[in-house]
Parts: structure tokens; C-alpha cells; sequence
């Protein structure tokens, strides 16, 4: 197998991660896999030279990271 096939599997995986994200009612489940899918996406971004894929899911893996340390800050300040 030549390894550009291997980075458009990374990139189908990464739409499908993407999409699952979708379907998640529970928003910390959405940010998780929605993280997963931009970090395949930045990978898949950089192994094809395709730098505005790239970016826009860094940023994009930024955000959920931020969201996801919101999340677990406030349940565990209800907790105590």
C-alpha cells in the first residue's frame, strides 16, 4: 500500500469521526470525538500540504480542548 492511501483513509476516517460527532446529545461526548476528528484532520492537513485544512482544525481542536476543560472544571466545582 502507498502511503498516500494511507493519509485518505486518515482523512475518511476523520469525516466520519466528524460526523459521529454530530449525532452526540451530550455535549462533552460531541466535544470528545469532535476533537478526535479536527486532530485526524490536522494530521490528514499536514500529510497532504493542505495548510487551510490544517489550521482551521487546530483551531478547531483548540476550541473543544478549551470547552472540555470548562466542562470538567464546573462539574468538578459542583461536586465539592
Amino acid at each position: 500500500m502507498e502511503l498516500h492511501w494511507i493519509w485518505d483513509w486518515v482523512g475518511y476516517a476523520a469525516s466520519i469521526v466528524v460526523a459521529i460527532s454530530l449525532t452526540m446529545a451530550d455535549i462533552k461526548k460531541l466535544r470528545w470525538w469532535n476533537l478526535l476528528g479536527a486532530a485526524l484532520f490536522v494530521l490528514y492537513g499536514w500529510a497532504i500540504a493542505a495548510y487551510p485544512v490544517m489550521l482551521v482544525n487546530a483551531f478547531i481542536v483548540i476550541i473543544d480542548a478549551y470547552y472540555l476543560v470548562k466542562i470538567y472544571r464546573h462539574e468538578a466545582e459542583e461536586e465539592s
